[in-house]
């Protein structure tokens, strides 16, 4: 194929989103106004603060979204990263949201690109989360034999879908002539779907966890949220505020401060009731409401190394992180550089690298945030083998190590 009559992964990867995002507003008509304060938010910042887009041009954060879905089993989630593959989305981080505050039954990771030309092209990530289904805190013998029966008759995707993704993904482009019908089939696959839902098996399910309901109390994925990223985040929570969204209670993630911003901030607004259809135990289809899906908002900073994620830790362990930040973390990007506190491209503290992954604590706490009651786990010995390892055997493709990609980037030249 001649480069005029193919699109590489990345533009495909920039429809995916873009056509996920037209979706979402149809279907969640909040994010739209989110999307609108967030562009309002990013073009007044950059126009009060010139360096800003050395975390990031203004075109690449505001076009920047990451979605979430939600998967119930091992080859759901393989179907997902074969699917993402062929936009050029990799697996990258282990996130298990069991050992939470507020325990979530899932593991998750992260599918996005990992590298730098990349990810400054389009930089769309989706987390995606496996129902913990082995975990016996959560599933007793009996629930989890009917759960994954339940997941083993269901299909999320077309077959045929997932044949073009693995060539795509192999060939590295689509014919233009076929990307339309492609990226718009892999969008309409994360569509809320509209059959009714078993009452009586999702309430069962939503007793163990009400994310549990949403994965197997349903015969489809979806969309949970899509975020788009935002310069400043507390300015955000303000303007949602005044235009009568009620938002979470707090941002989630690091304190804001004088010093560079580091990691991730996270915050949303609460999930909505949504109307949904409801199938009684006699068959009969009743209309009712579900409340699962949010508008999540991120602001990104630099990425931490190793021994910087220690002492972010060690401060966010304080009562009041905020009021001793200054006793973790110095106040420029030179001293961060200085210390091996964090990633800059060729060591030049002018050079930040931008932090792409994910805060397990932060995303519980936006997933508990939206959720009605805790998950109910009983006190058992966690022996189901869940960790990064099996993740990669389960998707039968390597999972990105976040720190080795970060020290790649740092040992770049800068441009």
């Amino acid at each position: 194929m001649s480069a005029a009559k193919t699109l590489s992964t990345w533009q495909l990867r920039a429809r995916f989103a873009a056509g996920l995002s037209a979706m979402y507003a149809t279907e969640v008509p909040a994010y739209s106004a989110l999307v609108q304060v967030s562009a309002q938010v990013n073009a007044d910042y950059l126009a009060r603060h010139p360096g800003a887009q050395r975390l990031g041009s203004l075109q690449r954060v505001t076009a920047e979204r990451h979605g979430a879905i939600r998967v119930g089993s091992p080859a759901e989630l393989a179907a997902v990263a074969d699917l993402f593959a062929a936009f050029g989305m990799a697996p990258v981080g282990y996130y298990d949201l069991r050992s939470a505050q507020s325990p979530i039954p899932v593991v998750s990771t992260a599918f996005r690109p990992v590298e730098a030309k990349e990810l400054a092209l389009n930089p769309f990530r989706m987390f995606t989360s496996m129902l913990a289904t082995d975990d016996s805190r959560f599933f007793n013998k009996g629930l989890r034999r009917r759960v994954q029966a339940f997941l083993a008759r269901r299909q999320l995707f077309d077959p045929a879908l997932l044949a073009r993704a693995r060539v795509i993904a192999a060939e590295g482009d689509c014919d233009a002539a076929d990307a339309h019908s492609f990226v718009a089939a892999a969008v309409a696959a994360f569509a809320l779907a509209r059959e009714p839902i078993d009452k009586s098996w999702y309430e069962e399910l939503a007793g163990v966890s009400a994310v549990a309901a949403d994965i197997a109390g349903v015969g489809s994925t979806h969309l949970n949220h899509l975020t788009p990223r935002v310069l400043d985040i507390d300015e955000l929570y303000g303007r949602m505020t005044q235009r009568g969204i009620t938002m979470i209670e707090t941002i989630q993630g690091p304190p804001r401060t004088e010093g560079p911003a580091v990691l991730l901030r996270q915050t949303s607004f609460r999930a909505l009731a949504e109307p949904r259809r409801f199938r009684d135990a006699d068959g009969t289809a009743t209309e009712g409401s579900l409340r699962v899906r949010f508008g999540e908002v991120e602001a990104r900073g630099v990425a931490l190394t190793p021994r910087g994620r220690q002492r972010y830790d060690a401060a966010m362990a304080q009562r009041d992180p905020a009021a001793v930040w200054g006793n973790y973390f110095p106040s420029t990007d030179a001293e961060m550089a200085a210390h091996g506190l964090a990633y800059y491209r060729g060591g030049d503290p002018s050079a930040p690298i931008v932090y792409e992954d994910f805060l397990p604590i932060s995303a519980a706490g936006i997933f508990r945030s939206n959720l009605d009651r805790d998950a109910r786990a009983v006190d058992a010995v966690d022996s189901c083998g869940y960790d990064m390892p099996w993740l990669a055997g389960a998707i039968g493709r390597d999972v990105y190590d976040p720190y080795a990609l970060y020290e790649a980037l740092a040992k770049e030249a800068v441009t």
